[in-house]
């Protein structure tokens, strides 16, 4: 008979989860995977973010199908058009329906969050972890370029970033990621600090494990958890500063739908026609809100101080 546990019900989980630790390590691994998981949908608010966020992620994937109007689509019979049947959320000055631009925007705002996340979170995770457990010349010098880059504000330097390589989408990636890693290096290189000599780290260096066997197998899986949390709350700003720069007209370049740039666009008929700037403002908002409380959710979720 098989001592795998009925999970298919909630009630069979629960019982499942309340039972002493699994012996082996995977039936460990699950339980603790089960576990995060029920208090991550117990706390309302991260459950709301996650909601809106997933809510988010199948309006860019279905953007299309979901509206009848192209988001390129110019149509000056019909600009300044207010929030109708037809157009729920107005029309802009060229004629074009704001709601499908919402959403085909709502694609270059989370995946220039999601490459930013993939570059900033690994390079900010490798340096810290490494300066961290080497100690010695390898952390001063990582980490006073790391009090160089967080000198400057982060909007700031993504403006000097962007400006030297130009605009557009990926540039200004790029000049979000190289200002998002040092927070998150700093992080890791703290977690480092508490690990590098505890007993475990020490029996695999008695065992012949190498240095960099013992950063990647050890040091940064501990590292890990806080650097997932940090960089979920960072999400929020990394949003922003996409929209400042797309604002500012260094990100996304025209007719590209994206919301800082609808919202330079729309600021000069705010007087008479409020619904341009609220629109892409009210997503900004939203999406920023709905990684701040996903993020504090994790938190409570991953942080060991509170087991």
């Amino acid at each position: 008979m098989s001592d795998t546990p009925d999970i298919s019900s909630m009630q069979g989980l629960r019982i499942w989860l309340q039972a002493p630790v699994a012996a082996s390590t995977g039936q460990a691994r699950a339980q603790a995977f089960w576990r995060g998981w029920l208090r991550l949908l117990a706390n309302k608010a991260a459950f709301a973010g996650l909601v809106v966020l997933i809510a988010l992620v199948l309006c860019a994937i279905f953007g299309p199908y979901l509206t009848p109007y192209n988001a390129m689509s110019q149509d000056l019979d019909i600009r300044l058009l207010p929030p109708s049947g037809a157009h729920l959320l107005g029309t802009d000055d060229l004629g074009r329906d704001i709601l499908t631009r919402i959403l085909y925007g709502a694609r270059i705002t989370l995946m220039m969050a999601a490459l930013v996340a993939i570059i900033a979170g690994p390079t900010g995770l490798i340096v810290g972890a490494t300066a961290g457990y080497l100690g010695g010349w390898a952390d001063i010098v990582a980490m006073r370029v790391v009090d160089i880059f967080l000198s400057f504000p982060s909007l700031i330097l993504a403006l000097a970033f962007v400006a030297a390589l130009g605009p557009g989408i990926e540039n200004a990636v790029i000049a979000i990621s190289l200002s998002a890693w040092p927070p998150i290096a700093r992080l890791a290189r703290a977690e480092a600090l508490t690990v590098r000599n505890s007993d475990y780290i020490a029996a695999a260096r008695i065992q012949g494990a190498s240095n960099w066997r013992l950063i990647l197998r050890h040091v940064m899986p501990v590292c890990l958890p806080s650097v997932v949390i940090r960089i979920t709350l960072n999400m929020a700003g990394i949003i922003l500063t996409a929209a400042g720069l797309g604002f500012l007209g260094l990100g996304a370049q025209p007719p590209s739908p994206e919301w800082g740039a609808m919202l330079a666009s729309g600021r000069q008929f705010m007087l008479t026609s409020w619904w341009l700037a609220a629109a892409p403002g009210a997503a900004i908002m939203l999406v920023s809100l709905a990684f701040n409380l996903l993020g504090d959710g994790l938190r409570d979720v991953l942080d060991p101080r509170d087991d």
